[in-house]
């Protein structure tokens, strides 16, 4: 038997190995990642005497939804930022689509001098952290008089949001031939329609993924919520969820009842739209 007749099988046992340790990877990484989502439910079911208990209990018997009932339910400034939230969410997840859509197709498809430096601007901007927005957006907006005021939540979470969605959606505009455009034109189409029925089908999930994103985006931020949200009434739900920490103190059950409602919207984005989030941001980096 000669050296290459081996060498098939030794690659394929490579291969093989090769693919048991990333898998094994995979299943450490993940798990690093769940272990603390897995003990804030457990905490979150436990009685405040078994929070404490040495060892912990890694499995809650009996367990008990009283947290949830009472920090939860039965508080009105949970549910108050909850609904703030959610508008401030759907709010930035609708305009940032609005504008993110038509700017990037506006950028794929038409010749604009210096796109360059504009796509350049838009990857600075998403690396700005958004501590230093907060105290200029807040002097800007008292001017404007939307200071504490769901508008202003909004254009802040935007700022962020549209950028990353146009350098998302981009290149599937790009990808888009324009043959294909141009015999829709030829048929009747506008520009408007052309963009309409032919591009926006072709980018459904780069769509996805960007929602998808805006709306977690905007529902976990803290910075903006903190600096543009001056009263109680307009106060997203991490503001409560920081000023439960003080509040209880070691009532370590009923503040992971709050996170394991806070985290629901996150987990459910991920597990029933894991495929278009995935195929999103891989389709999006390979289409150009």
């Amino acid at each position: 038997m000669t050296a290459a007749d081996t060498t098939p099988a030794t690659g394929s046992r490579r291969d093989r190995r090769a693919r048991r340790w990333l898998a094994t990877a995979g299943v450490l990484a993940a798990a690093v990642y769940l272990v603390p989502v897995y003990w804030m439910v457990v905490t979150s079911l436990k009685t405040g005497d078994a929070v404490f208990r040495v060892p912990p209990d890694l499995v809650p018997l009996p367990p008990t939804v009283e947290s949830y009932a009472r920090a939860v339910f039965a508080d009105p400034d949970i549910a108050r930022g909850l609904a703030n939230s959610a508008v401030i969410a759907v709010g930035t997840t609708l305009v940032t689509l609005l504008i993110a859509l038509p700017a990037a197709y506006g950028l794929a498809k038409f010749k604009v001098r210096g796109i360059g430096a504009v796509m350049m601007l838009m990857l600075i901007v998403q690396m700005v952290p958004s501590v230093n927005l907060a105290l200029p957006m807040f002097v800007l907006f008292s001017g404007a008089g939307l200071v504490d005021s769901y508008a202003g939540l909004i254009i802040a979470n935007c700022a962020l949001a549209v950028p990353l969605a146009v350098t998302i959606l981009r290149p599937y505009f790009l990808s888009v031939p324009e043959e294909v455009v141009e015999a829709a034109k030829m048929d009747g189409c506008s520009e408007l329609a052309s963009f309409v029925r032919i591009a926006l089908p072709v980018s459904v999930p780069g769509i996805v993924t960007v929602a998808v994103v805006s709306f977690l985006g905007a529902w976990g931020e803290f910075v903006f919520g903190l600096s543009l949200a001056t009263s109680e009434g307009i106060q997203p739900v991490t503001i409560v969820l920081a000023e439960i920490t003080n509040e209880f103190g070691v009532r370590w059950n009923d503040l992971m009842a709050v996170s394991a409602v806070v985290a629901l919207p996150v987990i459910a984005a991920f597990v029933f739209l894991q495929r278009y989030i995935v195929a999103g941001l891989t389709d999006g980096a390979t289409k150009a």
